[in-house]
């Protein structure tokens, strides 16, 4: 017994549309995503800076500084997520045209 695989035909499987056309970026654009990264791993690093200093040798002098340094580093990254997402006055976001305004309802 041949087990026969359907073979594909013209028009039987869903249409691709074609690629988008890239719109360049204004220049504020360029100039915030790079902002915004900096901002983000200045803020991780900071994060692993107090947690790799707490309990390397903070925890030797005192264990509820140590805590405590790991408790703020706790909340960081939250923050750094919120930071590095956050939409700046000069950039285009995924819902609007180019004058800044809303498309859809």
């Amino acid at each position: 017994m041949t087990i026969r695989r359907p073979t594909s035909r013209p028009g039987a499987g869903p249409e691709r549309s074609p690629d988008p056309v890239p719109v360049p970026a204004p220049d504020g654009a360029r100039r915030s995503y790079p902002r915004r990264r900096r901002r983000y791993f200045a803020m991780m690093t900071l994060c692993l800076v107090l947690f790799v200093s707490a309990w390397a040798f903070v925890r030797l002098w005192s264990v509820p500084v140590a805590v405590g340094m790991c408790v703020v580093a706790m909340v960081i990254p939250p923050c750094a997520a919120i930071v590095g997402n956050r939409r700046e006055r000069d950039d285009r976001w995924w819902d609007e045209d180019g004058n800044g305004n809303s498309r859809g309802g």
